[in-house]
């Protein structure tokens, strides 16, 4: 079965609720401001790209890592940006949303320039099919295993809390608990470690008697960490669900592969779009395997939370890059100041890449 029929047998498993394929896509409205933030986003995702492109490069003789996403420093606030824009959504609309990487086998790929972003459309239409696989790359200011170190540490605190807590209520409040709510006696004395994260009750609010009182403190102390220990404690490949259309779009008119990466500033893991599609196929698997959120850092976009540890490990090692601040100066005088990271060193995975993109460098 061909690349592009797979991809549409997966779509016809994904609920319209989630993402419709075959609506027509809302144009994004050009912004009318840039912040600062948004420019050290940009410059820690362009750091992103540059450490993966140069990982492969650095490992493979036979292929070549280009970029192909579009490479513009123009934001908003500057002259031509609206026009600019409104390009970008016409290219949208036309072709999909471009990978920021294109990997070719070096024979297909006749040019000593790495940056193919700014090709003319007629050169790239005939050179995109040629690529083995194409790969939208998204940043994370994030150590990954500093944040589950904190994480595991976290989980256990609140753990060790739930069980003192249980053990507390039923040895001290249990009789008064049981005559007041047998139910929730059941489900406190059914606390364990194995189920912490599933279990759920309503927090009573007693105060007609001083031990009452105390016993709705300790259930609402008990059930603050058992909530803790529900949060989501990983961090995540992010694809944006408004992205899965153009990605799709793009692939329709390529046909290539397309994968996801996410570059943390120690490591980075990757996924298939296709994988993507048959995890979101499944509704039983969220909140497990996957989380649907809105990302309040990015723009309260819906975004596709699945857990990196559980994906490809692609580069084992990535060393922290050299920063400086930078600052641009709009047409109106207004003066932002940001963050720029030189590239990085990274220690490439050649197993784990092969595994994903089923090709060997």
């Amino acid at each position: 079965m061909k690349y592009i029929d797979r991809i549409e047998q997966k779509i016809t498993n994904i609920n319209t609720a989630l993402v419709n394929f075959d609506e027509e896509r809302t144009r994004g409205t050009a912004p009318t401001q840039v912040s600062s933030e948004f420019l050290t986003n940009k410059e820690q995702g362009d750091w992103a790209e540059a450490t993966l492109l140069n990982g492969i490069n650095n490992n493979s003789e036979k292929y070549v890592a280009v970029k192909y996403g579009r490479d513009d420093d123009i934001v908003a606030g500057e002259e031509g940006f609206k026009n600019f824009y409104d390009e970008y959504q016409n290219e949208l609309d036309e072709i999909g949303k471009r990978p920021d990487i294109l990997i070719f086998d070096k024979k297909d790929f006749p040019y000593a320039e790495l940056n193919i972003s700014q090709f003319p459309r007629e050169i790239l239409d005939e050179l995109v099919p040629k690529a083995k696989c194409g790969i939208e790359v998204r940043s994370s200011a994030f150590l990954i295993d500093k944040y589950e170190s904190f994480m595991n540490e976290k989980q256990d605190f609140h753990i060790h809390e739930s069980l003192k807590l249980k053990n507390l209520v039923l040895s001290k409040y249990g009789e008064i608990l049981r005559i007041k709510d047998e139910e929730l006696y059941k489900i406190i004395e059914s606390i364990s470690t194995e189920n912490l994260h599933v279990i759920r009750f309503r927090t009573p609010s007693w105060r007609t008697t001083t031990e009452l009182t105390e016993l709705s403190g300790c259930l609402k102390e008990l059930n603050r960490n058992i909530s803790e220990i529900s949060k989501r404690t990983f961090l995540s490949i992010t694809p944006k669900v408004e992205d899965l259309k153009v990605v799709y779009n793009w692939i329709k008119m390529y046909n290539v592969p397309h994968y996801y990466v996410q570059v943390f500033f120690d490591k980075a893991y990757g996924i298939s779009f296709e994988k993507i599609l048959t995890l979101i196929g499944n509704p039983t698997l969220e909140g497990s395997q996957y989380f649907i959120e809105s990302d309040v850092k990015n723009q309260n976009k819906t975004t596709i939370k699945i857990k990196a540890n559980d994906e490809h490990n692609i580069l084992e090692k990535v060393y922290l890059p050299e920063h400086f601040s930078h600052m641009k100066e709009l047409g109106r005088g207004r003066l932002l100041f940001y963050v720029k990271f030189k590239n990085s060193a990274s220690v490439l995975n050649v197993d784990m890449f092969r595994n994903l993109f089923g090709f060997e460098l």
